[in-house]
């Protein structure tokens, strides 16, 4: 009898084990509680680890990739192309601007702009007050540096000499390396192009007085967002609908507590909270501000048509395409 009574307490505990919820292996538990199988994406980013990524620091910590499928993996490798990456395959995702899905598409690379992330294009040309540079129009005959003539800054600048009726020929492009404050302490140059929310703090910390010329001011165009391409988008929608929202939720929670996405930014950034850590803190808040609106995701599709039109006037692509495939709204939550 006590034989039997034992058996069936075994059985029990066995039972009771077996039904206890805990995910099966290559799975995990979402906040609800239930057991889903989690997706592994690669996303390039194009940049070191910096807090201007917070968001997706906060969605990866918060757990909102992994509630809808996805075990994200951030890609920091700058010395990579990841418009030709996404373009062949190798990868699904990447955190892009307008200007390279136009470029890839113009070389028959089926890239589809999925998410707006900066509602502003976020660069900028930066000078000293002493220049008394307080327009476009006032940097004709200047010198100004530049990374290089290539990306988002070059672009940028670009398109803001051309709102102005402004040609290239009509500047100095000196091509300085992500050297802008150095170069501009140093009175170098007479300006240099910056990203509105960065190098601008940077200078202010050292008691610079700038005037800072924004890109946005000038004309609209199509800042960093999350890019696909035509092979996942039509093969796999739910998952490119996954990305979007988790990393919209990120944006948001950033957005709503930047105390809270700093402290997540300090396990991904090497030294965040050691080493200017006002400075940074000012870059995410600047940040933010190129994030807020009122339509989150949504991408316009005049800033689309300016974009193409740089980019033509700059013979850099043909204008022949169909620039409405280069991006949808179709999937935002």
């Amino acid at each position: 009898m006590k034989k039997s009574l034992i058996l069936i307490i075994i059985l029990l505990l066995l039972l009771a084990v077996g039904c206890s919820g805990k995910p099966v292996s290559g799975s995990t538990g979402t906040s609800t509680g239930t057991a889903v199988t989690l997706t592994t994406v690669k996303l390039p980013v194009g940049y070191i680890p910096n807090v201007q990524f917070a968001p997706l620091y906060v969605a990866i910590e918060k757990g909102y990739y992994r509630d809808v499928g996805i075990n994200l993996n951030l890609d920091y490798s700058m010395e990579n192309d990841n418009a030709v990456l996404l373009g062949n395959n190798n990868v699904q995702f990447a955190i892009l601007s307008g200007e390279q899905v136009l470029l890839a598409r113009d070389k028959q690379m089926p890239l589809v702009y999925v998410m707006d992330w900066y509602q502003q294009y976020p660069v900028g040309i930066v000078s000293k007050k002493s220049t008394n540079i307080t327009s476009v129009a006032d940097l004709k005959g200047k010198k100004i540096g530049i990374p290089g003539l290539y990306g988002a800054s070059y672009i940028g600048a670009v398109a803001m000499l051309q709102s102005a009726g402004l040609k290239e020929s009509d500047v100095t492009l000196d091509s300085i390396g992500y050297n802008q404050v150095a170069v501009l302490m140093a009175d170098r140059d007479d300006a240099v192009v910056i990203y509105v929310a960065n190098e601008p703090v940077q200078l202010a910390a050292q008691g610079v007085a700038i005037n800072l010329l924004k890109a946005s001011d000038s004309i609209n165009l199509v800042g960093n967002g999350l890019v696909t391409n035509e092979k996942t988008l039509n093969e796999n929608p739910q998952l490119v609908k996954a990305m979007i929202t988790a990393t919209l939720k990120g944006i948001q929670y950033t957005i709503d507590h930047p105390d809270d996405a700093f402290e997540i930014s300090k396990k991904y950034v090497e030294n965040l909270g050691t080493t200017d850590a006002a400075i940074q803190k000012q870059v995410l808040l600047n940040s933010i501000a190129e994030w807020e609106t009122d339509n989150p995701g949504y991408s316009n599709p005049q800033a689309w048509v300016n974009m193409e039109g740089v980019l033509t006037g700059m013979k850099l692509v043909t204008g022949q395409g169909d620039v409405a495939l280069s991006y949808t709204n179709g999937l935002l939550p």
